[in-house]
């Protein structure tokens, strides 16, 4: 499998080692994205969009195994192909330019009304936790902490206790920008569902990545540049069920429709679906790159790759804690392709990354920013894509031990 996904792809930089933060798209990609440039020149921008119905609702599917229609499943891997539109997938995706922005207009215009309880975890990503507290201090919600054991994974039963006090939406990063554990997602979305409380899960960094079908969240964010190797430019929402409650934070003429009587008192409500958070100018191309990357990770099989990822950074951490003195955060065996070091005295997570560059390596460099309420230092963050070979995280481990 990592063989193919490196086959696919006529140019890789040198020792790359940071798919968590923005991997390699596919030549097919790379193709979709300029044929749909050429349309525009040759046809006009609006006459050129593309049909995007049937890579939203493969978006949809893998969240969401209801959306698999089973007479495209390939029998041999048992693993989904592109899903047919007509299942009702096609309706629960919005494309937006981030995953930042997706959550943005996800919780922006969220109607929860004063004194509304949020539960996140002190392991949250710092650009959400900056978007709760702006959203807490204007309008007078709640955070409540989700408590976390001592490998940073939140505990259900904490969160148990939390619903019991009440709780009145739960937001969770399924994998962390800065952290590799993988949260029990499945677990916290069922304690949610069962107190009828709305749970909404990042999946920026776990999305082509670690299992994400059939948690059953009840909204979910992601991004396409990370592991689902699509174009930077492109986030999203996948909503199953729109509730009345979740709205854009702006209404617009693409999203949203006059409320009868007439348009004279300036009402407006939702369109079905997703949509009514997407707004209908946007990279038409990055989202028709997006769509060529989730194509390559269908004809790979989403199961494969996990995987071959969570073997990826068992080896990763196998090689790199220890060297040179770095220390992993997470579980050795943790089944994550996202590996976070911690520096020894007198090194640091940049000026080990400079050293990794002049080696040719690319690795990435988290700041304290970026979770806050967690960190107390940088970390040097490895995430290989698929087809890393053991030579490179060798390298990386030489590089770390020579310091």
């Amino acid at each position: 499998m990592g063989g193919r996904w490196r086959a696919a792809r006529a140019v890789l930089p040198p020792g790359h080692l940071d798919a968590a933060g923005c991997n390699v798209p596919a030549d097919r990609v790379l193709d979709a994205m300029t044929a749909h440039l050429r349309r525009e020149r040759e046809r006009g921008g609006y006459a050129a969009v593309p049909d995007l119905a049937a890579a939203r609702a493969a978006l949809a599917a893998l969240v969401d195994p209801a959306q698999v229609d089973p007479a495209v499943v390939e029998p041999a891997r048992g693993e989904p192909a592109l899903v047919e539109p007509a299942r009702g997938g096609a309706r629960q995706v919005a494309f937006l330019e981030s995953g930042t922005a997706a959550m943005a207009a996800l919780l922006g215009g969220w109607r929860l009304g004063p004194g509304s309880r949020v539960g996140c975890a002190r392991t949250e990503y710092g650009g959400t936790l900056m978007l709760l507290r702006r959203l807490a201090a204007q309008r007078g919600w709640r955070l409540v902490e989700l408590p976390v054991d001592g490998d940073a994974r939140i505990d259900p039963d904490g969160v148990r206790a939390r619903l019991a006090s009440g709780l009145d939406l739960v937001v969770v990063s399924h994998v962390g920008s800065h952290h590799g554990v993988v949260q029990p997602a499945a677990e916290l979305a069922a304690l949610c569902r069962a107190a009828g409380v709305p749970f909404v899960l990042d999946v920026c960094q776990s999305l082509g990545h670690v299992e994400v079908r059939g948690i059953g969240a009840t909204a979910y964010v992601g991004t396409s540049r990370k592991w689902l190797a699509g174009p930077r430019g492109v986030g999203f929402l996948i909503v199953p069920e729109p509730s009345p409650a979740m709205d854009a934070p702006a209404p617009t003429l693409s999203g949203h429709v006059w409320a009868d009587p007439g348009w004279e008192r300036g009402e407006v409500a939702p369109v079905a679906g997703a949509a009514r958070f997407e707004s209908s100018e946007g990279p038409v191309a990055a989202r028709a790159g997006l769509a060529a990357a989730i194509e390559e990770l269908y004809a790979l099989g989403p199961s494969a790759v996990h995987a071959h990822l969570a073997e990826l950074g068992r080896t990763a951490r196998a090689l790199l804690d220890g060297a040179g003195g770095w220390r992993a955060a997470e579980p050795l065996d943790e089944p994550s392709a996202l590996v976070t070091l911690a520096p020894p005295p007198g090194d640091s997570a940049e000026h080990a990354a400079a050293r990794a560059a002049e080696a040719s390596l690319l690795v990435g460099v988290v700041p304290t920013a970026r979770a806050p309420l967690h960190l107390r230092e940088a970390v040097l963050r490895v995430s290989p894509p698929p087809g890393t070979s053991l030579d490179t995280l060798r390298a990386l481990a030489g590089v770390l031990a020579a310091a």
